[in-house]
């Protein structure tokens, strides 16, 4: 690709004919494959345009990018400031054939085009390290077997287990070999189950078609990227391959699919496929071996006292570090059953970050990415989930194998890239700006000090999880179940809920945030396709003057709303006080701090700082009419005292639930020191709590009785010191939970709790953020 600019580079891969000669002109390739679709960062001008458009509103300033001046049809985006921000869409699988039936003759095209590697297909000429070539997967495994690290751990095993052993010395030296040779042995069979088996470009360019097919007949409506974003990206992978760095790949995890789309896009777009940390759950028969030859390697999610597996796991990391090449991580860790974030999982980022400080590498390029349906094929295994029903096992191939999924209409699909950035540069930046702030204390050392390198992950992990939610699009099946979970009254019409999906539209855009759009589409269109999208979670009332939605399965639709909920998070935290109260500033700000620490687990928040976040929200809270700003005091608006809120519900029903452990007065009339029961079963009998207090009417939302949050509120009640946690003692060694003891109430003489100590005072402020809504009736029947 020499010779040709970014841009041109760029639209040249998005040429899905892929047999253009070299010397076809930019203007030739943009014709043939720009298509209608755009970004909506772009506040709509309404003045110049109908009521419920979606179309873009022209840039009165000449186009910033080489893609915009060679001629694009699409209009740069404009940011609610006025400023410039060209993110042209491009739905890279627009003319894909997904049906042999509906065009027998383009869809062998296709498949012939595969065969043959046409264009993009052969896969020859993609930016990065070599991969998938024979011998690759000899290659890595014989330099991690080789390596110093894991010989050394394996000689010093050996002379452990040798040392426990009563043998004479002249066996002592036979012993000491055959030792190390099992270990070998074990060390060998690790690597084999574990390191990606990159051996075959064919097996790939087949996989590659495979995949391509099954998304689009699940998402009809394509898998959308933004072309300058992602013009961005392949120009640092093209800088970073120069110089043997690797990309380390974090998308968010929504679903089994995210595995198969991120690997697709880089064969898509000529990025070296990177190397997927999978857990070993997806190893299991024949889709297991697939997924490592497409680039999965698979490691436990517990080392255990296994002290050489996690040698063998950091050396191939470091290997693969230092040779350059891509490493794909979900930061998360696991799949989010809520549609919200994770707080993020630091074991990979450690061995990234440590390959760094050691010089095992000199840089890695940190790239967060934003994976987004309309519209996710676990939904229903989620609901079950996290209503605490037995969790049914599933494989990612029998997922997407199943002939019913692959006939469902799910929408679409967006992937976005946050620009990615040097983690050296992180590192550095870090330690200047800590070291501003501690002063008097000691130096922030992370490559020494292990608690500054803990500070250190996790700042860069909820940096990555900031980064994906600024770019992160919202879908329009998120914008349509919003609104109709947050309706007063029973149900919408479709006149209502199209403006009142454009207004949310708007105060999503006004806050910086982003709109999935479809080019010249009305709302009106862009709610009868989330509503198909959504026809099983959403009813509607026929027989009434005008067809009327309303939410069928509150549940469910709530993985949508989730979706939305982070750019609202300051506003939620704000709005949540009690119905009557009226607050100066100083005291707003403090309560601020209170459910910002409380609710650490549950949200991202925003990189400026609580007081300028605060700022920000009370002015759109203001400008909403949300909150009334009178005399230097700060209050509800009357409208807004009805509305209730599920979070703060989850956070105080995990609070009441650890009155549960509180220990019995034994037979001398004195009270046990602590009450440990098992995690597991606590978790179970506070869920069946909540579902209990859901149908006497005490809790509003049956979302708030989630199985996910819930174990967030607990978790985050253990990093505050409410809980303690221990293993148990027996054999299995069960996590055992229990309240401490300064946070421990006490019972009167007649066994009563009493109403006071530090969890009743803790409660009693957390539930003031609480505001009930009336409880419907159930329908009978």
């Amino acid at each position: 690709m020499s010779g040709k600019s970014s841009a041109e580079a760029t639209l040249a891969l998005l040429d899905d004919e892929g047999a253009r000669p070299p010397d076809t002109s930019i203007d030739t390739v943009i014709s043939t494959t720009a298509g209608p679709w755009t970004m909506p960062m772009m506040i709509k001008a309404r003045s110049r345009q109908s009521a419920g458009s979606y179309s873009s509103a022209p840039s009165s300033s000449s186009a910033a990018s080489s893609i915009s001046q060679a001629g694009s049809t699409s209009s740069p985006a404009i940011t609610p400031n006025g400023a410039q921000a060209s993110r042209e869409a491009r739905n890279l699988v627009q003319h894909h054939q997904a049906h042999i039936r509906e065009n027998p003759y383009e869809f062998m095209r296709q498949l012939g085009a595969y065969a043959q590697g046409t264009g993009w297909r052969s896969y020859e000429h993609y930016v990065g390290s070599r991969v998938l070539y024979e011998g690759y997967t000899a290659d890595v495994t014989a330099r991690v077997l080789n390596s110093a690290a894991v010989r050394s751990r394996i000689k010093q095993l050996a002379q452990q287990r040798l040392d426990q052993l009563d043998l004479p010395r002249t066996q002592r030296a036979q012993k000491i070999n055959e030792l190390e040779q099992q270990l070998f042995d074990v060390a060998t069979e690790t690597a084999r189950k574990m390191i990606a088996r990159l051996d075959s470009v064919q097996f790939f360019k087949f996989f590659g078609a495979t995949v391509n097919n099954i998304l689009v007949r699940m998402y009809h409506q394509g898998i959308h990227i933004s072309l300058d974003e992602f013009t961005v990206f392949r120009q640092v992978a093209q800088e970073a391959a120069e110089k043997k760095i690797s990309l380390l790949m974090l998308p968010c995890h929504k679903s089994h699919i995210d595995y198969l789309t991120v690997s697709f896009l880089c064969y898509r777009l000529g990025i070296s496929i990177p190397h997927i940390v999978a857990g070993e759950n997806l190893d299991m028969p024949v889709v297991g071996p697939m997924l490592q030859k497409c680039g999965a390697f698979y490691i436990r999610r517990s080392f255990g006292d296994d002290a050489l597996y996690p040698v063998v796991i950091r050396e191939y990391i470091e290997q693969l570090l230092s040779t350059g090449h891509n490493l794909e991580c979900f930061i998360e860790g696991t799949r989010s059953r809520t549609g919200k974030l994770l707080p993020p999982k630091l074991g990979i980022l450690k061995y990234v970050l440590e390959a760094v400080q050691t010089g095992r590498t000199a840089d890695v390029m940190i790239c967060p990415i934003s994976v987004q349906y309309d519209k996710v094929i676990e939904t229903d295994s989620y609901v079950n989930e996290l209503l605490g029903n037995p969790k049914e096992k599933e494989s990612i191939w029998g997922l997407i194998a199943n002939t019913r999924v692959l006939q469902l209409k799910m929408g679409r699909i967006d992937v976005r890239f946050q620009k990615p950035y040097s983690l050296k540069g992180f590192i550095e930046d870090q330690v200047v700006s800590r070291k501003r702030l501690r002063q008097d204390r000691v130096a922030f050392d992370p490559a020494n000090n292990n608690e500054h390198k803990v500070m250190l992950l996790k700042a860069l992990g909820y940096q990555v999880l900031s980064d994906i939610n600024k770019v992160s699009v919202i879908m329009p099946a998120a914008l349509v179940g919003t609104v109709i979970l947050t309706l007063r009254g029973r149900g919408v019409g479709r006149n209502e809920l199209v403006r009142r999906v454009d207004t949310l539209r708007e105060k999503i855009i006004s806050r910086g945030g982003r709109v999935a759009e479809f080019g010249g589409m009305t709302t009106e269109e862009v709610v009868d396709r989330a509503l198909e999208a959504l026809k099983d979670l959403i009813g509607v009332y026929h027989d009434l003057m005008e067809p009327t939605v309303y939410p069928l399965k509150r549940f469910d639709l709530s993985f949508h709303r989730n979706q939305v909920i982070h750019i609202f998070v300051s506003e939620v935290k704000a709005g949540g006080a009690v119905p009557g109260q009226r607050m100066e500033y100083n005291f707003l700000l403090a309560e601020l701090g209170f459910l910002s620490q409380t609710l650490k687990n549950e949200f991202v928040y925003g990189t400026e700082g609580m007081v300028q976040n605060a700022e920000n929200t009370i002015e759109h809270l203001q400008t909403d009419q949300v909150i009334l700003v009178e005399d230097d005091m700060i209050g509800l608006s009357p409208a807004e005292r009805a509305r209730g809120r599920e979070n703060f519900e989850t956070y105080w029903l995990a609070a009441v639930s650890l009155f549960g452990l509180t220990p019995l007065k034994n037979g001398s009339g004195l009270e046990d020191d602590i009450l440990w029961l098992p995690e597991r079963e606590f978790h179970k009998r506070a869920q069946v709590y909540g579902k209990t207090l859901h149908a006497q009417g005490d809790v509003s939302y049956l979302e708030a009785v989630n199985q996910a949050t819930m174990s967030n509120a607990f978790q985050r009640y253990h990093e505050m010191g409410i809980i303690i946690a221990r293993r148990s003692k027996n054999a299995k060694s069960v996590a055992m939970m229990a309240l401490h003891p300064e946070w421990t109430p006490r019972r009167d003489e007649a066994g009563v709790i009493r109403a006071e100590g530090k969890l009743w005072s803790f409660l009693e402020r957390l539930g003031s953020f609480r505001r009930l809504v009336p409880v419907q009736p159930r329908a009978r029947g």
